[in-house]
């Protein structure tokens, strides 16, 4: 198993009300998609979450967070957090609000070749 099944199923619980969700297997984990753009994801047992840049160092202060770092250069804005820091569905529930609350604002990534013309 490359990710959580158990964390899984409790994350698709706080987007079970929400349209516009996709789930997608990439970086050998599992990654949930809102209005198209990455939200959080799965990478064994820890959590991933896009969130606000500038909120990115307050995060960092937070009970088993750190950087998202798969190159050696963490991406701002991108976090993990460990098994402990979301054992709890309130704390579970706080890490995606923040995520779906930077969804809002998140630019969606380009697919390569598309082109930026909008109709």
């Amino acid at each position: 198993m490359a990710y959580s099944e158990q964390l899984a199923e409790r994350i698709r619980l706080h987007f079970v009300q929400l349209p516009n969700v996709e789930e997608r297997e990439m970086m050998g984990g599992l990654t949930f998609m809102y209005n198209g753009k990455m939200c959080v994801g799965i990478i064994k047992d820890e959590l991933m979450c896009r969130i606000d840049p500038g909120m990115y160092d307050e995060a960092l202060q937070q009970n088993e967070c750190r950087p998202m770092d798969f190159t050696g250069r963490p991406m701002k804005g991108w976090v993990i957090i460990g098994e402990s820091g979301i054992q709890s569905s309130e704390a579970l529930g706080r890490w995606i609000g923040l995520a779906l609350d930077f969804n809002k604002k998140a630019k969606p990534y380009k697919k390569r070749g598309q082109s930026s013309t909008r109709l």
